[in-house]
């Protein structure tokens, strides 16, 4: 659905992430997994190694991390900072929300905003939309938008179809006004409610109140896969379907909507899900490679966090410039899917020269 053709009037203009520590590699993996051998793993999903939390890590110990790091290389004033959005689907605590505890930790303002919302892969683009509506109507100044997930806690250690593809890490973007060509829009999203069992913790939130199952039984499926209904499940085959289906046409329509040729777009963003989903897209979108931005390899899929983490890493080493123009697209779990176009132009962290 096209919002409409409104260019919001504010900008990224500092992002930083955070992974932690702990790396799983495919050396690892395969050690588990005897049929899947590290160029099998490789060839499967294009990342080498993944990034996961330790046992005492939440989301809100790398969203701090990420955020910390933003305001210092920025030389961010934390009081300045008015809204703070943290995207999880992995929040510390049911109840409250994981923003209030980033707020203390970061020592913002007692009048700042703050709350979670839940949305997955497409967290980012919709963080984008809200945070930028909010500078819009002139609500908000300068808001602090954090993406932090941790799948690794919800994958069982010999579910392959999962630990292969998802890592753990957090993003963490400054917004602020801005006007005419510096502005982000217009957007486009989409929702297919019908999709949502082949991405889902069947074992959580209200339903592991109500359930008999006590989360804990282990069933392995026709691919030896082995988890629990309190583990993730992913339907690959039917994702795959999905972002086929769905993706084309949402980079079409962004373009449409922002009256914008898909020779001036410089380079194309998409959320990290994994190295042969995006090939894909790429071929049927026939991207040139020099416009087609990966950063999976040794990241993995970091859910809401894989569109930001991949904008800075390819901003540091020097695949995006400032002035180019970027079209992002995230697609995912719900299903939903969201898209849009800004130009980068990151002031607060500008390279040097």
């Amino acid at each position: 659905m096209e919002r409409n053709n409104t260019i919001l009037d504010c900008k990224i203009s500092g992002i930083e992430y955070y992974l932690p520590q702990t790396i799983i590699d495919n050396q690892l993996l395969s050690s588990r997994y005897p049929e899947w051998n590290e160029s099998k793993i490789y060839e499967k999903t294009g990342i080498r190694s993944r990034h996961v939390v330790s046992n005492d890590e939440h989301v809100s110990d790398l969203a701090v991390n990420a955020a910390k790091k933003l305001i210092e290389k920025g030389n961010l004033d934390p009081s300045e900072i008015d809204t703070l959005i943290l995207c999880t689907q992995t929040p510390d605590y049911s109840i409250p929300s994981t923003s209030c505890l980033v707020h203390e930790r970061l020592g913002l303002s007692k009048r700042c905003v703050a709350f979670d919302f839940n949305q997955g892969c497409t967290g980012f683009i919709y963080g984008l939309y809200i945070a930028g509506n909010m500078i819009h109507s002139g609500s908000s100044l300068n808001v602090l938008l954090i993406t932090s997930e941790t799948y690794s806690r919800w994958c069982h250690p010999m579910d392959k179809s999962v630990t292969t593809i998802f890592g753990d890490g957090a993003a963490a973007v400054y917004l602020c006004h801005a006007k005419g060509e510096h502005g982000i829009g217009p957007f486009i999203f989409g929702t297919d409610g019908r999709g949502f069992q082949n991405l889902i913790v069947p074992y959580s939130g209200s339903h592991r109140i109500q359930s008999n199952d006590g989360g804990d039984n282990e069933t392995a499926d026709e691919s030896g896969n082995i988890r629990t209904s309190a583990n993730l499940y992913m339907n690959g085959p039917e994702l795959f379907r999905f972002a086929m289906g769905t993706v084309p046409s949402l980079v079409k329509d962004v373009l449409s909507a922002s009256k914008t040729s898909f020779e001036n777009i410089d380079k194309f963003v998409f959320h990290q899900a994994n190295f042969y989903m995006l090939k894909n897209i790429q071929k049927m979108l026939r991207i040139p490679d020099s416009k087609m931005i990966y950063e999976i390899e040794d990241v993995g899929n970091t859910v809401s966090a894989s569109i930001p983490i991949a904008l800075k890493r390819a901003y540091d080493k020097g695949s995006i410039s400032v002035g180019e123009k970027l079209l992002l697209a995230g697609f995912g779990v719900g299903y939903s899917w969201a898209g849009t176009i800004l130009t980068w132009n990151p002031d607060v962290l500008r390279h040097e020269i």
